[in-house]
Order: structure tokens, then sequence, then C-alpha cells
């Protein structure tokens, strides 16, 4: 049997069989970059930013957050483990490479009439997949692609943490800095009210004065009540990302936003591509599925398998070693017909890795969008809140001049009440824009980012 076996591997028509066919499998050649992008982004700063983008605000509170949260999230120590699983997944793939040996023993124990005796066996086994065409190193560095896919994802996902934290950390300061705002708001419209009902009491001003400044003090009030509910609702958010119990965290005081960075140094659209974590997830999504491809190709040709094993029985354990029985056989699988299932599944795997390609070039796009995006948004958010600081300064002026004028009987309250409620909601409007445009930042930031470095990567 055995001399059948070398003798048929060895035929003419299987070496011919390997020559022609070698070069139908091995991964396909795919493009590097599926879409076309321009040279350049439409705005650049000058300044190099580093992989930890959010030290860029000088905010030592939101720095201590950030690390915080890079630690002790738990969706991201789950994303870790997600990326242990694939590696594990990796490892076990790469074994088939290998060949596979198993050992074997036994005892048993035979009882008669005339004497009883003891049989002991052990053998050894292995087996080897001749891989011919590369179907099984293809399968081994699909794998290993996804696994570094899985690395990626989780560099992603520190990336959208830290950004989301930044966010919400630049929301919760103005909201503290709305609360101040609003309680110097409540007082001043307080001391109006004081006047108003001075005047009234002196028959200077008439019954409908005081019920508006009323109503104003109350409107006040409610917007107080208001920004605390969200005060809290946003510490519960920031908690919860630091991976702790909302009302058990420690969230840090502050009240006061920072200073806008200068503009960063955008880069061009290519590094882009090369730095993004979510980019370079799906690029090694595309080369997984192009091994896929290659797998299934190569699973159409003949496979050889060669099994090795060795035996040994005896009475005695001591003697279990002097008589082997070996056996070395050689298969050879021929796929001949399989009513077209291996070829169907080529074409699967072509649509598949066609699919990820597209998906891949979309999100490229989507990748070049977002830097734009922010851009063009930061760039509307500065002028106007350049806009809004000048209506501030008219607003205020108009205020105290139309203020100046009612005590001396010259216009109308309800001239004073609107020029006080345009005031004081210009001064809400700047701190929302400042905020909106430390937010804008962020995303710009997080559009640009590249790896972050995490404890738990600093283990890989």
């Amino acid at each position: 049997m055995k001399e059948a076996i070398i003798k048929f591997c060895t035929r003419p028509v299987a070496v011919i069989s390997l020559l022609l066919l070698t070069a139908c499998a091995g991964p396909q050649n795919r493009p590097s970059q599926p879409v076309e992008l321009p040279a350049a982004f439409s705005q650049a700063g000058r300044f190099s930013v580093s992989d930890a983008w959010w030290t860029a605000f000088d905010d030592r509170r939101l720095d201590r957050l950030v690390e915080r949260a890079l630690d002790d999230n738990l969706s991201l120590r789950a994303g870790y483990q997600r990326l242990l699983q694939a590696r594990a997944v990796a490892d076990r793939q790469r074994a088939g490479r290998f060949p596979t040996l198993n050992a074997t023993s036994s005892a048993e124990r035979q009882e008669s009439d005339t004497a009883d005796s003891t049989r002991f066996s052990a053998g050894l086994s292995a087996s080897y997949e001749v891989d011919l065409w590369g179907r099984v190193q293809s399968l081994s560095e699909a794998e290993a692609l996804r696994a570094a896919a899985s690395l990626e994802d989780y560099q992603a996902a520190a990336v959208s943490l830290s950004g989301e934290i930044a966010a919400t950390w630049f929301q919760l300061v103005e909201q503290r800095a709305q609360h101040s705002l609003a309680d110097n708001q409540l007082e001043t419209n307080r001391t109006v009210l004081t006047v108003i009902e001075s005047r009234f009491a002196t028959g200077q001003s008439g019954s409908a004065d005081v019920l508006r400044q009323r109503q104003l003090v109350s409107a006040s009030r409610e917007r107080l009540n208001s920004i605390t509910g969200e005060i809290g609702i946003l510490q519960n958010r920031l908690a919860v990302l630091l991976g702790q119990s909302p009302g058990q965290g420690s969230v840090p005081d502050g009240a006061s936003l920072p200073a806008l960075p200068p503009l960063p140094d955008t880069g061009v659209p290519a590094g882009l591509v090369q730095r993004r974590p979510d980019l370079q997830q799906a690029w090694r999504v595309v080369q997984a599925a192009d091994q896929d491809l290659a797998a299934a190709i190569s699973n159409r040709f003949p496979r050889i398998s060669i099994d090795a094993s060795v035996s040994s029985r005896a009475t005695s354990a001591s003697d279990l070693f002097d008589n082997w029985l070996t056996t070395l056989a050689g298969n050879l699988l021929v796929p001949i017909v399989d009513g077209g299932q291996r070829r169907a599944e080529v074409r699967r795997s072509e649509a598949a890795l066609e699919a990820l390609v597209q998906e891949y070039g979309q999100a490229v796009l989507t990748a070049v969008r977002e830097v734009e995006d922010a851009l063009a948004r930061e760039q509307q958010q500065k002028q106007r809140l350049k806009s809004l600081e000048e209506q501030i300064r008219f607003a205020d002026t108009a205020y105290l001049q139309l203020r100046n004028q009612y005590l001396n009987g010259a216009v109308s309250y309800i001239e004073v009440l609107n020029a006080l409620q345009e005031k004081q909601d210009l001064q809400r409007t700047i701190l929302n824009t400042r905020q909106q445009l430390l937010t804008t930042r962020v995303d710009l930031y997080r559009a640009l980012a590249g790896s972050i470095n995490t404890k738990e990567s600093s283990r890989t």
C-alpha cells in the first residue's frame, strides 16, 4: 500500500499540475488606494499635535480625565479582550502550518479461569498537510490580518473615547459657566426689580412694569434650575465614561473654558489614510479578505496530507517499547465533482473582497470629509463669535443708555426690558459658541488622530 501511494504521488501528472496551477493561488493584487484623494486640505496650521492631542488645550483637569478613562473605561477594556481573542484565533490558525502530534496510552486487564493478564499499549500519531498552493498559509495570514485589524479597532475606540471625554468635559464646564452667568443675571434682574418697585411705590412706574420684571426674575430662576439639572446629567455621563457609577465618581471642578489652541498642521489626505486607526482597520480587513480569496482558489486544487503513526503492545510495561508497529501514509485529495460548490465559494469571496474595497474607499472619503467639515465649521464659528462679541458691546451700551433714559422718564420700560433681555441672551450665546468652537476643535483632532498609547496597548 505504501509503495502504491508513493508511485501515485510521483506521477508526472501531479508534477505538471503543480507547475500549471501554482500561479493561480496566492493573494490578489488589490489597489493600494481605491479612491482619488486631493493633494491637500483646504486649511492647515503650522503647529504639530502629538498623539495625545487633548494636551493641546493645556487643561490639566482634562488630561487627568482622559488618562483615567483610557485606563478604566469598561467598553475599552472589553475591546482589549476582543483583541486578545483575535490574536488567539490567529495563533490557532497559524498552528495549522505545522505537523500535529498526538500520544495515546492504555492498560487493559483480562481475567480468565486459568490466568489473569494485563496488556499495555502506547502510540504516537502525526499528521501534516503539504501546503502546495498556499491554502493553509493564506488562512493563517488572513487571521493574522484580522488580529491586526482588531488592534486598530481598539486604537480607534481609544481615540473615540478620548474625544467623547473632551467634548463632555467642555460641555460640563460651559454649563457651570452658564450657571454662574445665570446666577449673576438673576441678581441683576432682582436689583432692577427693586428699582421698578420703588418707582411704582412713588407713582413713577406702572404696575405692568413691575409684572414684566417679576416675570423676568422668575424666568431667570427657572433657567438656573434647568442648568443645575444639565450639570448633573453631564457629571453622570463623565462618571460612566470613567468606569464609575454615577454619583460615586469624582469629577474635577472648573467653570472656565480654555482658550482655543492654534490651528494644527493637518498634513495631507494621503497621510491621514496612513495615520487614522479606523482606516487602517478597514484596510486590514480588506487584506484579510484577499487572503480568504486566495484560500478559496487554492481549495479547488488537490491536497496532499501525510499521516504517520507508531504503536506498541505488551503484557509488561517494561517491554512496551520493544516492538513498534509503524505506519506512514500519504493521502491525495483531488476534488472532482462538488456541484460547483468550490467555484461558488471563489465567486462569493471575490464579491466579498470587492465590497470591502468599496467600503474602505467610502471610509476614506468620509474621513477626509470629517476633516474638511471641522475646518469649515471652525471658521464659521470663529466669525460668529467675533460678531457676537461686537454685538454684546453694542447691546451693553444700548442697555445702559436706555436705563438712564427710563429713570429720567424719557423712554418706556419695555424698551429697557428688551435691551436687558437681548444683552443677557447674547451673554449666554457667546458662552455656548465658545464651547461649540472647542468641541469642533475636538472633532478636528479626532479626525486627524493616530494611535493612542494606553496601558493595554503598551503590552502589545
